[in-house]
């Protein structure tokens, strides 16, 4: 099972040191909205992108979603349709969040 804190902290900061493309694909920032346990900000606006703990005042896309679903959706990244037919995961912008998959693979 996928570890939710060592994701924010090390993994998704390492990808983008070692990926700095793909801030510049994406181009945008989210908000992880981890019901119960707090927000992180992935911001791919600028350099090779950065990744923070809490909101942002105009994300471009929030993903709502609770901390099993999301530990679900790191493991298996294809589950994410799946999640979001059933009210799992919920996103305020569906084109940005179809980019995502390239930050969870």
């Amino acid at each position: 099972m996928a570890d939710l804190l060592a994701f924010f902290d090390n993994d998704l900061p390492e990808k983008l040191k070692g990926n700095p493309k793909l801030a510049s694909e994406i181009k945008a920032v989210y908000v992880f909205d981890i019901t119960g346990v707090g927000k992180w900000t992935v911001d791919l606006t600028e350099g090779a992108g950065a990744v923070s703990t809490g909101g942002h005042e105009k994300p471009g896309c929030t993903v709502t979603i609770a901390k099993g679903d999301f530990e679900t959706l790191l493991d298996k990244p294809a589950s994410a349709m799946m999640l979001f037919t059933m009210g799992k995961l919920k996103v305020t912008n569906v084109p940005l969040a179809l980019s995502l998959q390239k930050l969870l693979s």
